[in-house]
């Protein structure tokens, strides 16, 4: 297995943040973490990038605990990308996404015409090709944050770990980002955990669901059978109904019923 957790466990003081949080990541799958705010998605992320020490438990990658690699071999092998990380001052974009490539610099190595590549292929990827020069404090909000994903991509990572990475972006472009993160693990066969908001983008893109609350592990599996559960009503505290598709492939969508929609109005 390429990427796997074993009853993590994570604590704060008195607060237990994470708890026997366990988990398998092939190469070429996709792994959604959805659950309400503070369920601990941002925690398990962390300790799969072994960026937390756990009470209990350890991350592996590739049959090694994370304690065993140095960094910048793990670095070859993992990228995380935070939520809204911190763009640094007079930075290009295209300087940050070099910056994807530092743990494949040797000491004294320059960088070469094969690390170039890497860099200009993961602009192209993320659409930021013609904005290699503009400076990261000029641009919006969703243009910083596809510059984070393209110093990511840059690293060529086998497993990649994304907290809540179509924050900040328009629908376009949180299509065009899902759309990436299927073509990697298609054609290149990287490993994809990422934490993410939208349950309908969740169950289109991943081969597995894990839902979490409080901390724990409530469901993982496919998305049909998440539909059939209640489970998600019950997470989010919302009444709702799932569209099953026909045969078609199709996955499962989720409407939100919004009961003041249907109430009457106020007497004046």
């Amino acid at each position: 297995m390429l990427l796997s957790a074993r009853k993590i466990t994570v604590r704060y003081g008195e607060l237990t943040a994470l708890s026997d949080f366990s988990i398998d990541v092939a190469p070429g799958e996709i792994i959604a973490l959805i659950g309400p705010n503070g369920s601990g998605k941002s925690t398990a992320l962390h300790a799969l990038a072994g960026l937390n020490r756990p009470s209990a438990g350890s991350t592996m990658i590739e049959g090694r605990t994370v304690a065993q690699w140095t960094r910048r071999e793990l670095a070859k092998r993992l990228s995380f990308l935070p939520q809204a990380p911190l763009s640094p001052e007079n930075m290009t974009v295209e300087q940050l996404a070099r910056q994807g490539r530092f743990a494949h610099l040797g000491l004294f190595a320059g960088f070469s015409s094969r690390d170039q590549q890497a860099v200009s292929w993961a602009l192209k990827q993320t659409g930021l090709g013609e904005l290699a020069e503009r400076r990261l404090d000029a641009l919006s909000g969703g243009e910083r944050q596809r510059a984070w994903i393209a110093a990511a991509l840059a690293q060529e990572a086998r497993i990649l770990l994304l907290d809540e990475p179509t924050s900040f972006l328009d629908i376009g472009h949180q299509v065009e980002v899902l759309e990436l993160l299927c073509r990697l693990a298609r054609e290149r066969k990287v490993a994809v955990v990422l934490s993410i908001h939208d349950l309908n983008h969740a169950m289109a893109i991943a081969d597995r669901i894990v839902l979490m609350t409080g901390g724990e592990i409530r469901y993982s599996g496919d998305a049909v059978a998440l539909a059939r559960s209640g489970l998600v009503e019950n997470a989010f505290q919302v009444e709702g109904e799932f569209m099953l598709a026909p045969a078609d492939g199709s996955p499962p969508h989720f409407q939100v019923r919004i009961a003041a929609r249907n109430e009457p109005a106020a007497a004046a």
